[in-house]
């Protein structure tokens, strides 16, 4: 393929999260490429009055005086036809959120470029960051990756490993990666102008995938050992959230109760079966709700009741189980409803 050599490239990007809006940040910055047009989702309905918001992508593009399209996707003429007349020379892709056609792919003169949140072929799908956690991965990292038919199955342009830490959650992980895929999407421009840009196959037998969260993924099962409800927490964090039903006597219904990561505690006493409330236990650190996973305890520091504000360990042991002394916890399951 040819290369552009010192010419001023012509992009346009595709994408739509907060992490997409990071690395366009980063695309802006290029001092060798102008941004001719921006794609992104269509603005959805969100928040408790559903009131159409835009993307984050959509955002910093208009504050950059960026053309802004929002297709719902491109299986028309016309929508291929409008990407088509800006003749771009690079395609640059983050999170957009739609499968992009060959037909797409094959307009920009060099190519399409894809930042991937894993180290492909390991992860490929939506939610790359999240399955990383739940499945205990000591790195993940970013792949720049040019674009082909099918899910994240292009050459890989240039791969950079970030060591998940103990307390990582799915939020410090996104904030890094993305800050870290901008900067390697502008290498690999670098790399194009200079014409030392090269692919490498991926290993198709050592791919996995990462499918899109659900919801009801954020329920924490007290059956499994502390180190995977340590993980599920991380991983459910900020979004969807990860929660357990508590039975507490005299209420109909199990209380829903949000919660965000703790940490790993002592071994489980051998009177507490996993999901019984142990009891409030406080330390330099804070004040915490232990609760008995499969082998360890697993401490809370910050519990959300369903309706109410977030609290510490003591604070909800106090209200919602009558236990405002360490040990004195009612033994409650968690249940779903």
């Amino acid at each position: 393929m040819d290369t552009p050599g010192q010419k001023t490239l012509k992009l346009v990007f595709m994408g739509t999260p907060d992490f997409a809006a990071e690395v366009l940040r980063k695309v802006l910055d290029w001092p060798h490429g102008e941004v001719v047009g921006v794609w992104t989702q269509p603005d959805r309905p969100c928040g408790r009055g559903q009131v159409c918001q835009p993307s984050p992508v959509k955002k910093l593009a208009l504050e950059h005086g960026l053309a802004v399209r929002q297709p719902m996707n491109f299986k028309t003429p016309e929508a291929v036809e409008e990407l088509r007349a800006l003749a771009p020379d690079l395609l640059l892709v983050a999170a957009y959120g739609l499968i992009l056609p060959k037909s797409v792919l094959d307009i920009p003169a060099y190519g399409a470029f894809n930042v991937h949140a894993s180290l492909l072929p390991r992860h490929r799908g939506a939610a790359p960051i999240q399955r990383a956690l739940l499945d205990g991965d000591p790195a993940t990292g970013i792949t720049i990756m040019r674009m082909a038919e099918g899910l994240d199955t292009g050459d890989m342009l240039l791969a950079r490993a970030l060591a998940i830490g103990v307390d990582d959650t799915a939020q410090t992980l996104h904030d890094e990666l993305a800050v870290m895929g901008g900067e390697m999407l502008c290498e690999v421009m670098d790399l194009l102008r200079a014409g030392k840009l090269a692919g490498i196959p991926q290993n198709h037998d050592k791919a996995t995938y990462a499918p899109k969260l659900r919801k009801e993924e954020g329920l924490i099962d007290w059956t499994q050992p502390a180190q995977a409800v340590h993980r599920r927490i991380r991983a459910m964090t900020p979004w969807p959230g990860a929660y357990f039903f508590l039975s507490l006597p005299g209420r109909e219904k199990p209380l829903r109760v949000g919660v965000l990561p703790g940490r790993i505690g002592p071994e489980r006493p051998g009177w507490a079966a996993p999901g019984d409330v142990i009891g409030p236990a406080d330390d330099a650190d804070g004040c915490f709700l232990d609760i008995a996973a499969q082998d360890r305890v697993y401490r809370l520091a910050t519990l959300h009741p369903q309706g109410k504000k977030p609290m510490d360990g003591r604070a909800f042991a106090c209200g919602y189980l009558d236990a405002c002394a360490e040990g004195g916890a009612r033994a409650c399951t968690g249940e779903g409803l």
